[in-house]
């Protein structure tokens, strides 16, 4: 299954700016006509599944805009409709269809980083216990768990604490489905230090947990990672890493050089060694899941 590659990526790409704590869940206020636009361009490159804009969006994070309990309630349920749409209209195209399967619709949750907007989520260092990141997570949690999207996107997830709280709100669900998907900070550790493969043994006997992985994680890091998460998960596994540039928090910016990485053959590599689901995250757009669509299906 061919994921999407970044949301927030492409969107400044066409001209917003995102320098703002709520990133791209900003522009759900701003021009939700836009997102859905995003969501279409990547299922016309090739997308099976499309990520809702809810990564950075929590009721705190809109309250603190100004607005109200029910009306960020509604941004939340907005993120999924604008991918909903944009699904029911690539599906509705038989020429778009041709050869393709029913594409899915995923909500995203983010960590605790992203609502701190501090780059956390690349650290885990958050200072809270369990219950206080379920309680956090907790209302948003149920707001997508009913949204009407196919699974959940627990991602960008640095720290086992975390998993956990998430984790917990997802048995609370009774039947909703998640992948879950950590940063990690070397070939084998979440970024706060957290062996992956003890993590992904957790996880595994999970009936909820519908695949387990990495993503907005250096290319590099992949194969290794996906080494130590076959010898720990029966689980699908799901990566899509960042372009392998570094995020600095302080200018909310990436830096660095871009790797000179071909994401088409990299997919090709990451499948060999057992990954089911592959896209992009930070840094990567349509034109990344357009060859990577092309050289997938010229492997079969």
């Amino acid at each position: 299954m061919l994921l999407d590659g970044g949301l927030a990526t492409e969107l400044e790409a066409r001209g917003c700016d995102l320098d703002d704590d709520l990133w791209s869940a900003g522009v759900l206020l701003d021009d939700p006509d836009l997102i859905r636009a995003v969501h279409l361009d990547y299922l016309q490159a090739g997308a099976d599944c499309i990520t809702g804009a809810s990564y950075q969006a929590t009721i705190p994070g809109f309250r603190r805009r100004g607005l109200g309990e029910s009306a960020a309630a509604g941004c939340l349920r907005l993120s999924v409709d604008l991918a909903r749409q944009a699904r029911d209209a690539f599906w509705s195209d038989e020429a778009s269809r041709r050869g393709r399967r029913p594409p899915l619709v995923a909500a995203s949750i983010g960590p605790y980083g992203a609502f701190l907007a501090d780059g956390s989520e690349y650290r885990g260092e958050y200072g809270l216990d369990v219950d206080s990141l379920a309680a956090f997570h907790e209302r948003r949690f149920a707001i997508l768990a009913g949204s009407g999207a196919d699974l959940l996107a627990c991602e960008s997830i640095p720290s086992r604490d975390e998993a956990q709280a998430l984790l917990r709100l997802l048995r609370a669900t009774g039947t909703m489905r998640a992948w879950f998907s950590f940063t990690c900070r070397d070939a084998a550790h979440l970024s706060d230090g957290t062996p992956l493969a003890e993590m992904a043994a957790t996880l595994d006997a999970e009936e909820l947990v519908a695949a387990i992985g990495v993503n907005c994680t250096p290319p590099r890091f992949i194969p290794p990672l996906l080494d130590a998460l076959r010898g720990s998960t029966s689980k699908p596994l799901v990566v899509y890493p960042n372009s392998g540039e570094s995020y600095d928090a302080g200018r909310r910016t990436w830096s660095g050089s871009r790797p000179a990485i071909d994401f088409a053959v990299a997919a090709l590599g990451w499948v060999e060694a057992g990954a089911r689901l592959v896209g992009g995250c930070c840094r990567t757009g349509p034109d990344h899941i357009r060859r990577m669509r092309s050289a997938l299906s010229d492997s079969r």
